[in-house]
């Protein structure tokens, strides 16, 4: 961890986006080989028995049946596409931010245009397909992200440059 320090304000908030977006890409990842390996039919079969005991409650439930008639439409070409993105986007995630702890100045402006990348494919999905709390919610950190990486790494090139002109 040469280059993440953790004293100021911005320093925590950096630290803190930092681990929560590592998580995050473990978790796409995660979700990205599980969607592989149980494809579309399972996933309909288990949100079906999930959401089966409220549907015997309440067989107009607004949840469940929304829910149900989302799942119904994943195909194998969805679940594909849903995998490919998952993986990609969390592995990408996951290798910059490795390399941010690791030192590497690099690695900053790679997170800043991969996240920046995929805000901007957040709002064009918001765009197309209305917005909703979950997207509104993560494009909002993403952008927060950007923020705190383009404070941190004016902060560690400033210092580099000290370094530099003192040796």
């Amino acid at each position: 961890m040469t280059g993440l320090r953790v004293r100021t304000l911005s320093d925590k908030a950096f630290a803190i986006g930092l681990a929560l977006k590592g998580l995050d890409g473990v978790a796409e990842v995660v979700g990205g080989l599980w969607l592989l390996l149980i494809g579309p039919v399972r996933l309909q079969a288990w949100i079906g028995a999930l959401v089966a005991p409220e549907l015997n409650q309440d067989p107009t439930d607004f949840i469940a049946t929304h829910v149900l008639h989302w799942a119904a439409q994943f195909d194998q070409g969805s679940v594909l596409f849903a995998a490919a993105y998952l993986l990609s986007h969390g592995a990408a995630k996951l290798v910059v931010i490795v390399e941010i702890l690791r030192g590497r100045l690099w690695a900053y402006p790679g997170l800043i245009w991969l996240t920046a990348a995929f805000a901007a494919y957040q709002i064009y999905h918001m765009a197309v397909a209305g917005p909703s709390f979950g997207f509104v919610a993560l494009t909002l950190f993403d952008l927060l992200i950007i923020a705190l990486t383009v404070v941190e790494y004016r902060r560690l090139r400033h210092a580099a440059g000290k370094s530099r002109a003192a040796g």
